[in-house]
């Protein structure tokens, strides 16, 4: 739908038609993947808004929103184009431009600026800004501060967070910077775009949506727009299996689905909740409450960009589920697993450097062996937490306590107290990652690619395929990654009749080569095969 080199797409541009076909049956598939902007009235809407479509010669599509800010246009104020999940191309895109995408949405351009964004592309300044509106329509500042639009939308209508903390939450640098932004961008000021919100759009769950907490943290609820469907049930329970005592806590049972963790921010820890409450067949809504830690400068509230980023990344939630389904559905072997469990997500990580050291600990072990393992690793050397969650308390180590632990033939193979009872081989390929990634040596953040962080982990001693794929599925949302090796896979490919009912030899070869028809969509596929796997064989 969108096109490749050209930021906007205008009447007798090629994809105009599609789009304009899209919007004139109101397609909300397509809300966030790109904008409709209408020039006889001024303003840019999402593909579903239930306006009267415009003719053709007044409408303009924009990839972005912070396109249609820089040609002049303001948002909607009757579909809210902001309040959509977001562009599933940021998440396929290696090049310079989504790598860009994803590390504004992290809030990078806020804590660092574009030199620093530029920095991390290994491009000059000058050279982004070029690149940026050529792809996309708008500057690096321009698109940091749609995000930043988009962020203080969200908490104007879904908290009571005061403006002038809400500002800092958002990524502004001031009061004012916020109050221009929503005026210029929505044609209201931020307390009437406040005034304006409808009550029936707002979960109970956000009547008190800001609150001090007994450590004097500060608590507020942000919706998380998802596309449909999304199988938030096959979500959490993926999270309830690998959770790691004391870190994480989730509740599968009701209706409301549940998942609470502490994790790392760039001011500090924090605590996340997400709720899923199901609004109809494979169609949720799911609301984030988050605890920042304690504050001494207002600042620090802008916490809240990346942490919604972050929890967005863990759910998949801007994947594109009917692209994703109707390609796997093509392979007969495939599509009852699809029909079974439409909208099927690939969860990531909230914490890339946590998550490196986690995959390394179930290398070749059980699911719940991991877990166990790395349950004893929180208790024993992560650091205490206090939060009104039951069942949280304790930090995951950072990488540099994990790297000054002794190395294993210092640590006693039957001491009780050793924080990883594996073996000595693998204990040492802990240290060493973790040692790389608290230098530095090992950089983790969300501008990197698949095939970059591939190469990284390959050079660390006892890291192979396997957990590199496996890494490149979790930490980059890679939807082609195919962890070959996995005998998971493997027993799940035999219940669907992909592999032969005795285990042979070049199965792993055979599985690899019939993998490549679902290209690029195979790390879905994968999660389809470990689904089935772990299921009785009835159901498949």
């Amino acid at each position: 739908m969108t096109s490749a080199t050209n930021p906007r797409c205008a009447l007798g541009d090629p994809g105009f038609a599609e789009r304009y076909r899209a919007i004139d049956a109101r397609d909300a598939r397509f809300d966030g993947q790109f904008f409709t902007g209408v020039l006889s009235t001024g303003i840019y809407c999402r593909p579903s808004c239930p306006a009267r479509t415009p003719k053709p010669e007044n409408v303009v599509f924009f990839r972005t929103s912070a396109a249609a800010h820089e040609s002049g246009l303001r948002a909607c104020k009757r579909c809210l184009p902001e309040a959509t999940p977001g562009s599933p191309e940021w998440r396929l895109r290696q090049d310079a431009a989504g790598r860009a995408m994803r590390l504004i949405d992290d809030g990078l351009v806020d804590r660092e600026g574009v030199d620093g964004l530029a920095r991390r592309l290994s491009v000059t300044p000058r050279h982004l800004r070029r690149l940026l509106i050529a792809e996309l329509g708008a500057t690096p500042l321009a698109l940091a501060r749609a995000r930043r639009a988009q962020a203080a939308r969200a908490l104007l209508v879904g908290t009571e967070l005061p403006i002038a903390q809400l500002a800092f939450a958002s990524g502004f640098g001031s009061v004012r910077q916020c109050n221009d932004t929503v005026r210029e961008v929505f044609g209201l000021t931020p307390s009437e775009l406040r005034a304006r919100r409808a009550s029936s759009n707002t979960p109970q769950a956000l009547a008190d949506a800001i609150a001090p907490s007994p450590a004097q943290r500060i608590r507020l609820d942000i919706e998380l727009p998802v596309r449909a469907p999304f199988d938030a049930r096959g979500a959490f329970s993926w999270l309830a299996d690998r959770a790691i005592a004391g870190l994480e806590v989730v509740d599968l049972e009701g209706p409301v689905l549940r998942y609470a963790r502490i994790f790392e921010l760039p001011a500090g820890p924090a605590v996340a909740e997400v709720r899923a409450h199901p609004r109809g067949d494979h169609e949720w809504q799911l609301t984030a409450t988050l605890e920042l830690t304690e504050l001494t400068e207002l600042t620090e509230l802008a916490d809240v960009a990346p942490a919604v980023a972050r929890l967005r990344r863990l759910l998949d939630l801007d994947a594109d589920p009917l692209a994703i389904d109707q390609a796997l559905r093509d392979d007969p072997a495939l599509a009852p697993l699809v029909a079974r469990v439409p909208g099927i997500r690939m969860p990531g990580a909230v914490d890339p450097a946590e998550y490196v050291v986690r995959a390394i600990v179930g290398q070749q072990i059980s699911v719940a062996a991991a877990r166990k393992h790395l349950g004893r690793l929180v208790e024993l050397v992560g650091e205490p937490f206090t939060t009104d969650i039951p069942g949280l308390n304790r930090r995951f180590p950072s990488t540099a306590t994990i790297a000054a632990l002794p190395d294993p033939p210092a640590i006693g193979d039957l001491d009780p107290e050793r924080p990883l009872r594996l073996p000595r081989r693998q204990i040492a390929t802990v240290l060493a990652a973790a040692r790389a990634l608290s230098t530095g040596e090992l950089s983790l953040h969300p501008g990197i690619t698949p095939s970059e962080l591939r190469g990284r982990l390959l050079e660390l001693p006892g890291i192979g395929q396997w957990t590199a794929e496996y890494l490149a599925m979790r930490l980059t949302g890679d939807p082609d990654a195919w962890p070959i090796g996995d005998v998971a896979l493997l027993a799940g490919a035999r219940r669907v009749g992909l592999l032969g009912p005795e285990p042979a030899a070049s199965d792993h070869r055979m599985l690899a080569r019939r993998a490549t028809d679902w290209s690029p969509w195979r790390s879905y596929a994968a999660l389809h095969l470990w689904r089935a796997a772990s299921e009785p064989k009835d159901h498949t």
